[in-house]
């Protein structure tokens, strides 16, 4: 009995010191080449540093455009699609978005090890962080409504120039193919995506690879096409991009020094493939391991700060909130001053642009004066901290008219017709109800700035909205009160409701430097949720 335990306990020794050395040598190795700066997390050896000095094809911004709607292109992800080389920020968003902050903060530490490991190690690793448990309907909804921004964010504009000029689009990447595909083929109108697959386990990622394992590009080309060659490929510099895209009649790379410096690769707004106007999450930032790590240390801050800034503005009186608001941080411009009413039996009606649910409340302590808001949706603990009046209002044209005309009675009302906040710089479609109401109409155009987290959400939770944006370390309201609105470009004066809406949103759009859309809320809440916008608590209205 001793002989056989001796013998298996020098053999796990024996594989132990072997898996050691070998993670002390690839360390090793990494820290000759790249010392304490760690600049590179592939581990690229001196074949491939000699590749990227030396790429055997030209770069990007030589290939000819012209008369290429028969060709067929293939290009990757990261690094070519994308200005950024590094996917981790995407697999941060997917954990934080879809798994939760615990999961984030354990894919953040996970950074303290990554670096030692090879390319293929540190994907399945990240992959396995990510994924395990997480449910599939989650990251749909990630991919759906989170990342694109992102994505669009970083796009390479020379690369999606040459992608665009193509008849046929074929995208291969290592990453998991869950995490692109949408955004690919909404946005870009690629034609197939092909990625590494992850198993599934009912209605959960079990956070492993399937069979076929990481995706080798070069591979999968050959795979997907057979004998026949695609006409053009795209992609960096590296050795395995370039053994990738010298399957194709023609290949281009694209240079990561210009890719970063040069100007010409940032894709504007106004040149996306596809305007972005709606996205959900809670990260207004690029979450990079740099940015994540600061944003975790500024948590229990941020927490207590939003606390003070919310106890601050229930429960004193305006000028004083508001001076204790900026010390801590809060910018508030207001611009414009708020007219009287020229009638008494009535008050006047305030018409903003809707960016954030305390919208009502920072215009009632800008103006120093009490204002009832009304709402289409409101979560109780949101209604229940409200500083101000707040009125549910239930989606029947005829109750609610009744229930606004009402309120007017005995005061000035705030109203924000398009129904739900929107985070880009375009205004939704103006419900035109208000305007059959009052004659005392001023519209005040709204927007607000945030650098860490958004303080509106479609698929989370609501209740938690005002403190995520009183969490940011300098969130800003920019509020400008416009002149009340002329007798004649109102009802009163001969108008229909819906030229007096279209007119206010109008206003509003070129004084906030904004795009009218007719979009609705019912749009935002089936592309990011999936539904219709209903809390708890509401009702369609019977049709």
């Amino acid at each position: 009995m001793v002989l056989p335990n001796v013998v298996l306990r020098l053999v796990a020794d024996l594989l132990w010191y072997k898996i050691l050395a070998n993670s002390c040598y690839k360390a090793a190795r990494k820290m000759r080449s790249y010392g304490f700066l760690l600049r590179n997390p592939y581990g690229k050896s001196s074949q491939q540093s000699q590749s990227q000095q030396n790429p055997l094809f030209p770069s990007v911004t030589k290939c000819d455009l012209e008369n290429r709607g028969f060709d067929t292109v293939v290009c990757d992800m990261h690094g070519v699609l994308l200005r950024s080389q590094s996917f981790f920020p995407y697999f941060m968003l997917v954990a934080f978005e879809g798994g939760g902050i615990l999961r984030a903060l354990c894919l953040l530490l996970s950074c303290l090890f990554l670096w030692v490991l090879d390319y293929e190690c540190k994907l399945r690793v990240m992959i396995f962080i990510t994924f395990c448990g997480l449910k599939t309907r989650d990251m749909e909804n990630v991919s759906r409504a989170v990342l694109p921004k992102f994505y669009l964010e970083n796009l390479n504009a020379e690369v999606y120039e040459v992608l665009a000029s193509a008849g046929s689009r074929f995208v291969f990447t290592g990453v998991p193919r869950v995490m692109v595909e949408g955004f690919l083929k909404e946005y870009l109108r690629v034609d197939g995506v092909v990625g590494t697959e992850l198993q599934t386990s009912g209605q959960y990622f079990t956070g492993l690879v399937s069979g076929s394992g990481l995706l080798v590009k070069h591979t999968a080309l050959i795979n997907y096409f057979g004998d026949q060659k695609p006409e053009l490929g795209l992609g960096s510099s590296s050795f395995h991009d370039q053994l990738f895209i010298s399957q194709c009649k023609e290949a281009y790379v694209v240079n990561k020094e210009e890719s970063k410096s040069s100007a010409n690769t940032i894709m504007p707004r106004n040149k996306y493939p596809k305007p972005l106007i709606f996205h959900d999450g809670r990260l207004a930032f690029l979450p990079t391991p740099l940015a994540t790590l600061s944003m975790f240390m500024w948590l229990p801050v941020g927490i207590i700060l939003a606390i003070f800034r919310l106890s601050v503005g229930i429960m004193l009186p305006c000028k004083l909130a508001i001076l204790l608001g900026a010390m801590s941080g809060i910018e508030i411009r207001l611009k414009g001053e708020s007219p009287s009413s020229s009638s008494y039996s009535k008050g006047v009606l305030y018409v903003c642009s809707h960016r954030t649910l305390l919208d009502p409340v920072f215009l009632s302590k800008s103006l120093a004066k009490p204002l009832t808001a009304v709402t289409y949706s409101l979560s109780k603990m949101s209604e229940i901290i409200a500083p101000i009046r707040t009125v549910r209002l239930t989606r029947d044209r005829k109750k609610d008219g009744d229930t606004m005309r009402k309120l007017l009675s005995e005061g000035d009302l705030v109203v924000c017709p398009e129904g739900t906040t929107c985070r880009e710089p375009y205004l939704l479609r103006f419900s035109s109800l208000f305007a059959e109401l009052a004659d005392d109409i001023v519209p005040v155009a709204m927007n607000t700035h945030v650098s860490m987290f958004y303080g509106t959400t479609a698929s989370g939770l609501k209740c938690l909205d005002p403190i995520f944006f009183l969490m940011n370390p300098r969130p800003s309201y920019h509020i400008q009160i416009l002149g009340k609105l002329p007798k004649e470009l109102t009802c009163s004066g001969g108008r229909s409701s819906h030229e007096v809406a279209n007119y206010i949103q109008r206003q509003l759009a070129d004084a906030l430097g904004f795009e009218c859309t007719n979009l609705t809320r019912r749009d935002k809440y089936l592309m990011l949720a999936g539904n219709e916008g209903f809390v708890n608590g509401d009702q369609r209205p019977k049709t």
